[in-house]
């Protein structure tokens, strides 16, 4: 047969198989939304069988992890759940469909049993404050620490602002390569840090011991 194929000049193949792209690798810059992003998907499936770290292997265990199966199976596990219909309450934001003891959420699943929400505790629960307040926090104390002022901070209320930001485009003719710029910000936050190590060592200055302390070394001199 493939000697036939062979010899036919016009012959076409009954059907075509293709490798498609194996590897798709992208860099992830730090304090994007791509890198949360990540983050997120990463702890997802790092987590996803919370089960796996207790392997279920006596009868005991296996009877203790049904009874509680079944128990949860008919525990309201949020305001909105429909186990409510079991004792007369009406969950929030009720919709038609509901049916008691069919709740779809995770903390009834055996994999997941008990683990409802949330796998990773988000800031704003337990600190009140979302990472924009968070990073408005540290901006603040390292202004503080510093000593620097923005034009935010010292223009006067109601007065124009003595500079205007936009957006540059990759075709202005003043922004640089993107390599020029990757080096610029490396060089940019490694002087960040040395301004900031600095400051902190100047704000805390380190505790001295009197056996080495300049002064006690001067007084022993001194006896001598």
């Amino acid at each position: 047969a493939l000697d036939l194929v062979d010899a036919d000049p016009d012959a076409q193949p009954v059907h075509v198989v293709r490798f498609g792209v194996q590897v798709d690798a992208k860099g992830v810059l730090a304090g994007t939304k791509d890198a949360d992003r990540c983050v997120g998907y990463i702890t997802k499936y790092l987590t996803k069988q919370a089960a796996d770290c207790h392997d279920v292997t006596t009868g005991r265990q296996r009877a203790h992890l049904e009874r509680l199966w079944q128990e949860l199976g008919h525990t309201p596990c949020s305001e909105r759940c429909a186990n409510w219909l079991l004792y007369g309450v009406q969950p929030k934001k009720a919709r038609p469909g509901l049916r008691p003891g069919n709740c779809k959420n995770k903390v009834h699943k055996r994999e997941t049993l008990g683990i409802g929400g949330r796998r990773v505790l988000i800031s704003r629960q337990w600190s009140g404050k979302t990472l924009t307040d968070h990073r408005a926090d540290r901006k603040e104390w390292v202004k503080a620490l510093l000593g620097v002022t923005t034009d935010a901070d010292t223009a006067p209320a109601g007065g124009e602002q003595r500079h205007a930001w936009e957006l540059a485009k990759p075709t202005d003719p003043d922004v640089a390569s993107l390599g020029h710029r990757v080096l610029r910000a490396i060089s940019e936050r490694i002087q960040w840090r040395v301004q900031l190590d600095a400051a902190r060592r100047a704000a805390d200055p380190p505790d001295v011991s009197a056996i080495t302390s300049p002064q006690s070394t001067e007084l022993e001199g001194t006896e001598a």
